[in-house]
């Protein structure tokens, strides 16, 4: 009888969580993290060459697996529903672990400190979001703040509802986010004067709107750096 391949073929040395206790998990190469996450494979494939194959169907593209539907991971063989929820919980994990709030809060100098705040959120979604930043007067965080989710060509962003949101954490300053799924970031005319509406809405309550970014594409373009606020 066939004997199932598993990952204690592997040498000693070679089996990720092995590797992980000896060498520590920063050691890991991606495909062995996700073997650890799968567990095991099936009859003719250990969980490190299910992983592996998994990664070469997204070129390795991190942003594109966290993409996948339950339906796609559960599409590749080997994966049921348990392993496909692994896989999707971690990388989710590894989202808000990136905005997790700390004691020291992060201060936004910068479009790109903004930009690396907010982009766990925005990158990878098929789909358009609204965030905002806030900041207290000396422009450390308070809070991120999902404000709208629409479809692909689109979202609605409500003025009282961002301005809402920063009068209840008494915030200082906003910056908007957005993402376009195409990956264009050129400001749309719509783009443009909502900017312009909430920086005149902010001037009136004293929130002074800091800047304006579109995500897309693992970059952004920002509207304060483009002299557009």
């Amino acid at each position: 009888m066939e004997e199932k391949l598993n990952i204690k073929s592997l040498s000693v040395e070679d089996r990720p969580r092995e590797k992980c206790l000896s060498k520590g998990h920063q050691e890991l190469s991606v495909a062995e993290l996700i073997a650890i996450l799968i567990g095991s494979g099936s009859r003719n494939e250990s969980a490190l060459d299910l992983a592996k194959r998994i990664l070469v169907a997204v070129e390795h593209d991190l942003g594109a697996l966290a993409n996948l539907s339950h339906e796609d991971l559960c599409s590749f063989k080997g994966i049921g529903d348990a392993k496909a929820i692994s896989i999707a919980a971690a990388l989710e994990l590894g989202k808000r672990r990136r905005v997790s709030p700390h004691k020291d809060k992060k201060v936004i100098s910068s479009s790109q400190s903004a930009f690396e705040l907010i982009a766990a959120q925005l990158m990878d979604l098929p789909h358009e979001e609204f965030w905002i930043i806030l900041l207290n007067r000396a422009n450390r965080l308070i809070e991120i703040k999902n404000v709208s989710k629409g479809g692909v060509s689109g979202t609605v962003a409500d003025a009282k509802l961002i301005f809402k949101a920063a009068l209840a954490k008494l915030a200082s300053s906003i910056i908007l986010c957005h993402n376009h799924p195409s990956g264009n970031l050129k400001p749309s005319r719509a783009d443009l004067q909502l900017t312009e509406k909430l920086v005149k809405g902010g001037k009136n309550l004293d929130i002074a709107v800091l800047d304006h970014l579109i995500v897309g594409n693992n970059s952004y373009f920002s509207f304060a750096d483009e002299a557009l606020i």
